[in-house]
């Protein structure tokens, strides 16, 4: 099974997507697709078999064209160009005044006097039609392919629409011709071209609000350098991104910034990364430390090895991710889906059952096709296609923006919904850099020696524990038979004699006797953590090691329960260090000493008394637990399996992260059901109005005013998802 995401060109409103998303999951070997219309991308799960050109294949049979996978790169700002816009728009308004002149009583040349010239008049208009019509070419063919693709849209609406009008307005132009004057009465040629230009005004404006949907995402790629240094032989060779090899030794001054994610080989310094982290204090770096693109050098020179460059940087997987991510959708966004996949044939057929309405009763072929022009421009599905992804696109933005990756969009609605968060204790209540309180050592072995020991054992671990216990500038030796006890420690083989590094249910399993009662409690009272160093079956040492609390712990759960949501720690710690840290950030509900699996449990007990529950862990034992729970959250430098079994993952070290999701989570629903509901209201207002129905209350609609309200409704909704930015 694999995934690409794919910029798909022809799209113009929720009917196009949803008809497209529909077609691709009918095709042998997709397995999902997901159409983003704001970002106009495809994201396609398919089988192993499947290649590009057989899935770009059913897209063109769509009636649609792929523009080629998507490459977060190479993601830069669009150009708007303004000009044809006004050329058109002076042409427009030079349409609108030889036509209303004579109703309006505006002065006008005596050759184009509707009255009197009539055939000046329809020709001119004709011309005018003509240039419109080119110029909406694009409206015009995509409406007509997805009409015969049996998968009409907006554009399909619009050219019926406009066809329609074009074509008795030609008709009757050439009653004119034969010396039927009173025909001039019944030209429609202005609609032509104003509902054109008002289609483009509108998607012009469109395009601008959409890419500022999109800035906070492109910004991660632009935040990037353009060119970097480059030390060859001693020299300073300045060269651009392209050009960065694997390997190369870079230089960066104070007040430049990192070109590529690398390890820092020479110097000292202090950087930015608030960029990637949200955080705005900067970050010591020296050598062996890790840098990141983007990031602005403060205050020292270092030189940096490159090492993840491209495809492969930091920024480019973040951005992957958030694209990704914009490309999967809510449940609520299938409400939009289901009517704009049945939206366009309705209203296709309510414009038909009009016209012929008023025929039959009329007998007004004028007002019957000014009736079926104006339903088929005002039914815009656009408003309705477009307020769901844009509040997405909008809300993942910011919170790639504050360190918040969201892996798909579905959390943004559930995370409003939380009621419970469960944490782990060790590197995500805590900063999980453990220091030695205490050492108790029964052994024969000196200090050092017994460090040494255990320092051989734990450099093949990943656990928080392990850092405090491994002097990085020492060289141990390998160990053998290494096995990882889930929920206990870690066993290992050296020199000959078997060891066991671990906790107290490791020593209960073991059956190993205990005679050290005493110290473990003194080192539980200071809320130390306790590692049983075990030789041979019998107890060498105990190594007491304390975590220091995140400073904003406090605040998180004090902010949390003004949310009303109850915070659980769930910990695999014994009960009275575990009960210390609750003690003190105020947390009243503990559970302590739990295997893997038991955390698992629990948060499945919670879902079945109609919880919801959002996890934040950080390690390996906390990956199952992550992957049962509604939402599962990891923290920053968490484990690549527990990263993998999460939903969202946070870049700083601040829980305070889980706040700005859930607010940001709660006002996204908000704006999505303010913009469906103002969806729903316009279509339900509008489209009565234009078939006639309020007619005896002098409320009526003309298709040009069918045209200037379908633009304003999708303008409305783009601009109240644009409210998610502040």
């Amino acid at each position: 099974m694999q995934k690409i995401i794919l910029n798909i060109g022809g799209m113009t409103c929720s009917a196009c997507s949803s008809s497209l998303e529909k077609y691709l999951k009918k095709q042998p070997g997709i397995i999902d697709a997901n159409i983003n219309l704001v970002l106009a991308q495809a994201l396609i799960t398919y089988e192993d078999n499947l290649t590009l050109n057989t899935i770009e294949k059913y897209i063109k049979e769509a009636g649609f064209k792929s523009l080629g996978i998507f490459d977060e790169t190479k993601l830069k700002k669009n150009k708007h160009s303004k000009t044809p816009l006004i050329i058109y728009g002076i042409l427009a308004l030079l349409v609108l005044y030889i036509a209303m002149a004579h109703m309006l009583k505006l002065p006008v040349i005596s050759f184009l006097n509707m009255i009197n010239h009539p055939i000046n008049y329809s020709i001119c208009l004709l011309i005018f039609s003509l240039i419109f019509l080119f110029y909406g070419k694009d409206i015009i063919l995509n409406g007509y392919k997805n009409l015969i693709h049996k998968s009409p849209n907006m554009d399909t609406l619009v050219t019926i629409g406009v066809l329609s009008s074009f074509f008795y307005s030609l008709y009757n132009t050439v009653m004119i011709f034969k010396g039927h004057s009173m025909y001039v009465e019944s030209l429609y040629y202005e609609s032509v071209c104003i509902i054109i230009y008002f289609l483009k005004l509108g998607r012009f404006i469109d395009n601008i609000n959409k890419e500022k949907t999109y800035d906070a995402i492109k910004g991660l790629v632009e935040i990037t350098p353009s060119k970097a240094i480059k030390l060859t032989d001693g020299k300073r060779v300045e060269i651009t991104l392209d050009e960065i090899q694997k390997g190369d030794t870079l230089l960066c001054l104070p007040g430049m910034k990192i070109a590529c994610d690398g390890i820092v080989s020479m110097g000292t310094t202090y950087v930015d990364e608030s960029f990637i982290t949200g955080e705005s204090t900067p970050v010591k770096k020296e050598a062996n430390s890790k840098v990141v693109a983007g990031s602005l050098n403060i205050n020292g020179a270092i030189e940096y090895i490159a090492q993840n460059i491209g495809k492969d940087s930091t920024i480019s997987k973040i951005v992957n991710l958030v694209v990704e991510a914009t490309n999967t959708k809510p449940k609520i966004a299938s409400i939009a889906d289901k009517v704009s996949g049945i939206f366009v044939p309705i209203v296709i057929i309510l414009s038909i059952l009009t016209f012929i309405f008023y025929m039959i009763f009329t007998h007004d072929l004028n007002l019957a096709l000014t009736h079926f022009v104006t339903i088929l421009v005002v039914a815009c599905p656009c408003a309705l296609g477009l307020a769901t992804p844009l509040s997405i696109v909008v809300s993942e933005g910011k919170c790639a923006k504050n360190g918040i990756l969201i892996k798909k969009s579905q959390i943004l609605e559930d995370a409003s919904k939380i009621d419970t968060i469960v944490m782990d204790k060790t590197g995500t209540i805590t900063y999980g850099t453990l220091k030695i309180s205490k050492l108790y050592n029964y052994s024969t072995y000196s200090e050092d020696k017994l460090y040494y020991l255990v320092g051989c054992i734990e450099t093949n671990s990943n656990h928080p524990i392990a850092k405090s216990l491994i002097n990085k500038d020492t060289k141990y030796e390998k160990v053998t038979n290494f096995k990882n006890l889930d929920g206990l420690g870690l066993e290992a083989t050296l020199n000959n004699k078997k060891y066991y590094l671990g906790n107290a249910k490791l020593v209960a399993k073991l059956a190993i006797e205990n005679t050290h009662v005493q110290d473990e409690q003194t080192l539980t009272q200071n809320g130390s953590s306790i590692i049983y160093v075990i030789e041979d079956n019998k107890i060498i040492a105990l190594i007491g090691v304390k975590d220091i609390i995140k400073k904003d712990m406090k605040e998180v759960i004090s902010k949390l329960k003004d949310l009303n949501i109850n915070t659980i720690m769930l910990t695999g710690d014994n009960e009275t260090t575990a009960n210390l840290v609750a003690k003190e950030l105020n947390i009243k509900e503990v559970i302590a000493n739990v295997y893997p699996q038991d955390k698992t449990n629990e948060i499945k007990n919670l879902q079945s008394r109609g919880k919801k529950v959002m996890m934040v862990g950080d390690g390996i034992n906390d990956a199952p637990s992550l992957a049962t729970a509604d939402i599962g959250v990891t923290v920053a430098n968490a484990t690549d399996i527990a990263s993998n079994s999460s939903d969202v993952i946070l870049l700083n070290d601040s829980l305070m992260s889980l706040i700005k999701l859930i607010n940001i989570s709660t006002k996204t629903l908000k704006i999505i059901k303010e913009n469906l509901f103002w969806a729903f209201f316009y279509n339900v207002i509008t489209i009565p109005i234009a078939m006639g129905l309020l007619t005896r209350f002098n409320i009526t609609m003309n298709p040009m005013l069918g045209s200037l309200a379908m633009m304003l409704s999708s303008l409305t909704v783009i601009l109240n998802a644009l409210r998610l930015r502040k």
